[in-house]
C-alpha cells in the first residue's frame, strides 16, 4: 500500500462506466477521488451525491482541475472520437491514464495515445470490463497450461439491449427513456465513434488476441446491418482469416436480454477451439465448458476466484504504479493496438463491402 492514498481523478462522463470506475476507487482502501470533471455540470451530479464528493473538488476545466487535484491516475471516459485529444490533453500532467474501452476511433488515434503516454513517460492503460470476468480469465489460465494445446481459433458473440439502456452500476433506463434519448446520444452518432462494432468488437479482437498468443490475422472480412433512422449499425459480424484458420467476431445492440441479468440465446461470452480441445467461456457464468481429446464429453469446471490486485482495473493499475510493473494483457496498449487494427479493417471492411488484409 502507498503510504498515501493514490490521488485519483474522472475526467469526462460521456460513458456511462465512469461511475462504476469511480466507484471501485471509493472502496479501494488505498485510493481517494480527488476531482471529477466534465464540462456538463449536471453529468456529475449523481457521482458527487453519491461518492460524497465536495463541490469545490468538481470541475467544469480539465486543465484547472488537474492543476489543483495533483492526480497519480487520470480515469478518462470520453466518447470513442475524443480518446486521442483527451489523452493528448491530460498526458502533460505527470499521471498515469486508464482510458475506458474502447482503445480509439482508429488506428491513428491509438498511436496518439500511445505516443503521448511514451513522449510524457505515463502509463496508458485500456480497460475492457470483459477482461475482469473470472470465466474469461479462466479460459486464458487453461490455455497458457495447454488445456487445448494450440489456439486455433476464437468466437465470439457479446453486446446488450443498447449503450441507452443502462447506466453506472447497471441501473435500467425505460424504453421510453432510450426513445427520446436516441436522436441526440453519442452512441448513435458516427462522428463520434457510435455504433455497435466499435462498441464491442474491441472486446473480442483484444481478448481474442489476448487468448491467440499476440497473433494478427491476414485478413478481415466485415459486414453490418443498415438500421432505419440510425447512422451507425447495431449489428455486425466480423470474419478474420487467421494462419491457423477462422476465426468470428459478433456484436450486437438489441440482445433479447442483458446478460449481466439473464443470459440471452446466443450466449454472450466466447468458445475457443485448441489443436487439443475446446473451452467456452460465457459472460457472468460460474463456470467453463472444457472439452478435450483425453474427455471429449464437455466437463464444466468452476472458474477461479480472482484474488487482489487481480479483480479489478483500478486497483490493478494502481499496483502497477506502485510496483512498477509494466501494464499486461488485455490492458496493455501494445496489445490493444493489434486489436485496433482489426477493428479498422473491419469497419473500412464493412463500408466497402469486401475482404481486405489487416491494415498494418
Amino acid at each position: 500500500m502507498a503510504s498515501r492514498p493514490w490521488r485519483v481523478v474522472g475526467v469526462n462522463f460521456d460513458h456511462m462506466h465512469m461511475g462504476d470506475l469511480l466507484r471501485e476507487v471509493h472502496e479501494h482502501p488505498g485510493a481517494e477521488i480527488v476531482g471529477i470533471c466534465d464540462k456538463n455540470p449536471a453529468r456529475m451530479s449523481v457521482a458527487a451525491t453519491a461518492f460524497g464528493i465536495p463541490v469545490e473538488r468538481v470541475f467544469t476545466d480539465v486543465e484547472t482541475c488537474l492543476r489543483a487535484c495533483r492526480p497519480d491516475l487520470i480515469i478518462l471516459c470520453p466518447a470513442t472520437a475524443d480518446h486521442a485529444t483527451a489523452v493528448e490533453e491530460v498526458a502533460a500532467h505527470g499521471a498515469d491514464i486508464l482510458v475506458e474501452k474502447p482503445f480509439a476511433a482508429s488506428l491513428p488515434d491509438a498511436d496518439r495515445m500511445i505516443a503521448a503516454a511514451r513522449r510524457h513517460n505515463v502509463r496508458l492503460a485500456i480497460n475492457w470490463p470483459l477482461a475482469w470476468y473470472p470465466p474469461h480469465v479462466t479460459t486464458k489460465r487453461l490455455i497458457d497450461e495447454g488445456a487445448i494445446g494450440d489456439v486455433q481459433q476464437v468466437h465470439f458473440y457479446d453486446g446488450n439491449r443498447g449503450p441507452l439502456y443502462h447506466l453506472a452500476d447497471k441501473v435500467v433506463v425505460s424504453d421510453e427513456d432510450v426513445r427520446r434519448a436516441k436522436p441526440t446520444s453519442w452512441w448513435y452518432k458516427a462522428a463520434s465513434g457510435g455504433g455497435s462494432l466499435l462498441d464491442y468488437l474491441g472486446y473480442g479482437a483484444t481478448l481474442g488476441t489476448w487468448y491467440m498468443g499476440g497473433e494478427a490475422p491476414l485478413t478481415v472480412t466485415s459486414v453490418v446491418d443498415e438500421p432505419a433512422g440510425l447512422e451507425v449499425d447495431e449489428h455486425s459480424i466480423t470474419v478474420c482469416r487467421y494462419r491457423t484458420g477462422l476465426s468470428k467476431f459478433e456484436t450486437r445492440w438489441g440482445t433479447f436480454s442483458d446478460p449481466w441479468t439473464l443470459q440471452p440465446q446466443p450466449k454472450c461470452g466466447f468458445v475457443v477451439v485448441g489443436t487439443e480441445g475446446t473451452i467456452s467461456s460465457y459472460d457472468f457464468e460460474p463456470h467453463v465448458g472444457l472439452q478435450t481429446r483425453a474427455h471429449p464429453e464437455v466437463r464444466h469446471l468452476p472458474v477461479d476466484v480472482l484474488a487482489a490486485p487481480f479483480r479489478k482495473p483500478v486497483e490493478y493499475v494502481l499496483h502497477c504504479k506502485q510496483t512498477g510493473a509494466p501494464i499486461a494483457g488485455p490492458l496493455s496498449p501494445e496489445l490493444c493496438r493489434t486489436a485496433q487494427r482489426i477493428v479498422d479493417t473491419a469497419a473500412l471492411s464493412a463500408r466497402q463491402k469486401r475482404t481486405l488484409e489487416l491494415i498494418a
